[in-house]
C-alpha cells in the first residue's frame, strides 16, 4: 500500500462524493496505523473507516453487502492487490465488530463441537473475507484443521479432527480390500 496518510486522504475524498454526490447522510472518521489496527487480530487492517448516520443502516443490510461493496471500491481506488484488501476496513455503527465477535463465537462452538464428537464441523456460509478470518481465528485450534468447500454464495468453512481424512481413507480401504477377501 503508498503511504498510509495518502491513502487515507483518498479514501476521505471517495467517501466525501458519496456522501455529497449520492446524498447519503453519513459521518466517518479515519484511523490508519497502528490506530486502525484490529483488536481481535482477524484483520491486518492499517486503514480503518467508521461509518455513523441516519443513513448507515444502509450500509449494514442484507447482512452488510453494500459495506463489503463499498470496501471493495476502496481498495479498487487505493489500488491493493487482492491479497492486500483486508488492509482497509469498514465498519457502520458497529455492525462489522459484532459480526466478528460472532465469529470468535461460532469458532470456540465449531471447536467444542469437534472436541465432543471428532466429527468435522460445518459453519455457515459465508464471505470469502470472513472465512478467512474464522480459518485466523482457528488456526490455533490443537488437533483440528480447516478446509472451505463450496461454491460461490454457499462456500463454508469445515472444521476436521486433524486425521480425519486419514481415518475415512483408511475405512474405506478396509472396505474395498474386505470385498475383494471374499470373492
Amino acid at each position: 500500500m503508498q503511504d498510509l496518510k495518502t491513502a487515507a486522504q483518498q479514501t476521505a475524498d471517495f467517501l466525501k462524493t458519496l456522501t455529497t454526490t449520492g446524498g447519503l447522510r453519513l459521518r466517518f472518521r479515519i484511523t490508519a496505523g497502528a490506530g486502525a489496527a484490529d483488536p481481535d487480530g482477524l484483520e491486518e487492517r492499517l486503514i480503518y473507516v467508521e461509518i455513523s448516520g441516519p443513513d448507515s443502516g444502509m450500509l449494514t443490510a442484507r447482512d452488510g453487502e453494500l459495506l463489503r461493496a463499498l470496501e471493495h471500491v476502496c481498495a479498487q481506488i487505493l489500488r491493493l492487490e487482492p491479497n492486500e484488501h483486508d488492509r482497509i476496513s469498514f465498519d457502520a455503527d458497529g455492525f462489522k465488530a459484532a459480526r466478528n465477535r460472532e465469529i470468535l463465537d461460532a469458532a470456540q462452538e465449531g471447536i467444542a463441537a469437534v472436541k465432543s464428537s471428532a466429527r468435522p464441523y460445518k459453519f455457515d456460509p459465508m464471505s470469502s473475507r470472513e472465512r478467512r478470518m474464522l480459518h485466523l481465528a482457528l488456526k490455533g485450534a490443537e488437533g483440528m484443521r480447516t478446509e472451505s468447500s463450496g461454491e460461490g454464495p454457499s462456500r463454508f468453512v469445515v472444521l476436521y479432527p486433524v486425521n480425519w481424512r486419514e481415518r475415512e481413507t483408511d475405512d474405506r480401504a478396509n472396505k474395498i480390500r474386505e470385498r475383494f477377501r471374499r470373492r
